[in-house]
């Protein structure tokens, strides 16, 4: 018996998956106006979330706009663009769940929307990784992002 409803309803995890759907189709239809931004009207965005902010906005209410802000950044700055599953990993992490993540899907890359929303709020934001290495690389490579931005990476 509840093999026929796990079918029909889907698992726990499918039904908090799907519920991210509607959020993606907003940041995907955000991408056309952040494309068509030059990179000074894009970096000024990170102005303009913070206000947000500060006006009394929420985190989830500016998530579909930091997370296209920084879907375009990253394609203009290291040439990667999320895909629909890194954009749901993110939203998980945001609301302070664990994603699995299998190797190649992107966790790296995903970490970069998490950190610049979090970042907005004026504190700072800390990701640990493994080893020395990966923590330079990532620092270089995916900082290139947040600096474009206009946030600061150590």
């Amino acid at each position: 018996m509840k093999n026929i409803f796990s079918k029909i309803l889907g698992s726990a995890n499918d039904r908090l998956v799907k519920s991210y759907d509607k959020t993606v189709s907003l940041i995907n239809d955000l991408e056309p106006k952040y494309h068509a931004m030059s990179d000074d009207e894009l970096r000024s965005q990170t102005d303009v979330l913070r206000a947000r902010l500060q006006a009394g906005d929420k985190e989830k209410d500016i998530l579909p706009d930091a997370f296209a802000l920084v879907r375009e950044a990253s394609v203009r700055t290291i040439g990667l663009r999320h895909f629909n599953v890194q954009m749901i990993g993110g939203m998980v992490l945001t609301n302070g769940q664990i994603a699995e993540m299998k190797t190649g899907e992107g966790k790296t890359l995903t970490s970069v929307l998490v950190a610049y929303l979090n970042a907005l709020g004026g504190e700072g934001v800390h990701i640990v990784t493994v080893n020395e290495y990966l923590a330079h690389r990532d620092a270089t490579e995916m900082g290139a992002v947040h600096q474009f931005l206009g946030l600061t990476v150590g």
